[in-house]
């Protein structure tokens, strides 16, 4: 990929991103009791759970806006998204070792999903810098 375009699977990414955040910034913000309720949650913030629909929205849909953008577009927008899902894994470990809210299936569904969409994040931001600084082969060694 000398060219230095974003890779299209990487745009694709992008989207499904989008509508991922949004599907559950939706509930979170309008209903967040119920919605966690319903997946389990015993103690439910609607402060809190607001605030990370405010965060979901945010991300979601800059990922939906940036979908045309450059390539150090997305390198900034990788950036965040591997934070914002790094703190998010470990928020959700610590939450299960202290039992926080009993544990429920859910819990451990989102940090599987917040786990592979870092790796997938840490992925394509590594792909991205080989991409952005190939090397010179030619003059490896000096």
């Amino acid at each position: 990929m000398a060219n230095k375009e974003v890779p299209p699977a990487l745009r694709k990414w992008f989207l499904i991103h989008f509508m991922v955040d949004i599907l559950f910034a939706i509930p979170l913000i309008i209903i967040p009791d119920y919605f966690l309720r319903t997946l389990g949650w015993q103690v439910v913030d609607p402060v809190s759970a607001r605030l990370v629909a405010a965060a979901l929205f945010a991300i979601g849909i800059e990922s939906l806006i940036s979908y045309k953008s450059s390539i150090d577009n997305y390198i900034g927008m990788l950036n965040l998204k591997i934070l914002w899902s790094l703190g998010a894994v470990l928020g959700l470990i610590i939450s299960i070792i202290h039992v926080d809210h009993g544990r429920p299936i859910a819990m451990w569904l989102l940090l599987l999903v917040f786990l592979a969409f870092n790796a997938l994040w840490v992925y394509w931001r590594v792909k991205l810098f080989r991409l952005k600084e190939p090397v010179n082969r030619s003059n490896r060694f000096g």
